[in-house]
């Protein structure tokens, strides 16, 4: 299991993130076509049609963007590789002139211009992978009517389909909430940081609010990131202590209000996920599938935890995965896998 995971990597993610975009469609469209404008309705195919056609323009658009501004910072990062480690050991200065120039020989051995040539050749690929989503959502509009009748017939049982049914339904609607949530908190907490480096005078204020935005969705750790990549651009643009921590401690105020105050009042209890259980599922899947595999932990653990919690057997388990071991109750008619077997 594994080796597949490794080997089909670009697969598994590809079809992984549009699996979620299709989710998350696909409840927009149940809501619009259930909708009466006077005597008129949105037909299903229609607004099934228009939805996928917003989807391959926002992928396309979103993955261009992304793009250039990688780009655009590896441009720039390129015209200072050759001052960032004299910046960087100046920041260990007071720590004596031998410590000063051991980091300084430290971090000159680093081949930091073939690095950022590898990172440019991995997000070429990023365009590949949103063809690739784009296909597979198709194909799951497509077969998105058939879904109900495939259950059935899959399980010979209407009862049992109905039940994985509600299954599939709530690990949507909690994924949904959470890809809404997040993608809000997301945009307000990079457009904060753009304002706060253009109002600090950044180069790369237009890139850093985007990489704020993208870290964001790595639950814990993206936010850390963002906010040491703020600093070190700052201090080698300016290689101003005084300013570096000003904007360090502007840039760590607003991760720590968003992420303590703002996320946890809108996200509420609707998770309920344990963050060693984060934590966990975040080392996991980013060594098996890399940085987006940590982009997709949360959602994978979600419906982990939903999966587990309706079946008796592995119910332990969404107990751990909970954050106050509670994970939402078994109904009456919950999968047993007694009777499965």
């Amino acid at each position: 299991m594994l080796l597949l995971l490794v080997k089909a990597k670009f697969l598994l993610i590809s079809l992984a993130t549009a699996i979620m975009v299709f989710s998350f469609t696909s409840d927009a469209i149940n809501f619009i076509a259930t909708r009466r404008i006077g005597p008129l309705r949105v037909p299903n195919w229609l607004a099934s049609i228009a939805a996928l056609i917003l989807i391959t323009l926002t992928l396309l658009g979103v993955t261009s963007l992304v793009l250039s501004q990688v780009n655009t910072v590896l441009s720039t990062a390129l015209t200072y590789v050759e001052s960032t480690p004299a910046a960087i050991a100046s920041m260990f200065s007071w720590a004596g002139p031998d410590v000063e120039m051991a980091v300084l020989n430290s971090v000159q051995t680093l081949d930091v211009s073939s690095y950022l040539k590898s990172l440019a050749g991995q997000a070429g690929s990023l365009m590949q992978g949103t063809v690739l989503v784009i296909l597979f959502v198709t194909f799951l509009f497509g077969e998105r009517i058939w879904f109900s009748t495939k259950l059935t017939n899959f399980f010979g049982d209407p009862e049992t389909a109905e039940q994985v049914g509600d299954i599939v339904t709530s690990i949507i609607y909690k994924v949904n909430y959470y890809l809404l949530i997040k993608t809000a908190v997301s945009a307000a907490t990079g457009f904060l940081v753009y304002l706060m480096a253009r109002g600090f005078g950044l180069d790369l204020a237009v890139a850093l609010g985007i990489m704020a935005y993208i870290l964001n969705f790595i639950p814990n750790i993206g936010s850390i990131v963002a906010t040491l990549l703020v600093t070190l651009v700052t201090y080698v643009q300016f290689t101003d202590p005084a300013l570096t921590v000003a904007v360090f401690l502007t840039v760590s105020g607003l991760q720590f209000f968003i992420g303590n105050v703002i996320d946890p009042i809108l996200m509420g209890r609707a998770l309920r996920l344990s963050t060693f259980g984060i934590l966990l599922f975040l080392a996991f899947w980013g060594a098996v599938w890399g940085i987006p595999g940590m982009f997709l932990s949360v959602p994978i653990m979600v419906g982990t935890l939903i999966v587990c919690s309706h079946i008796p057997s592995l119910r332990p388990i969404a107990v751990l995965l909970s954050r106050e071991g509670l994970p939402e109750p078994v109904p009456d008619r919950s999968l047993r896998t007694d009777e499965a077997a």
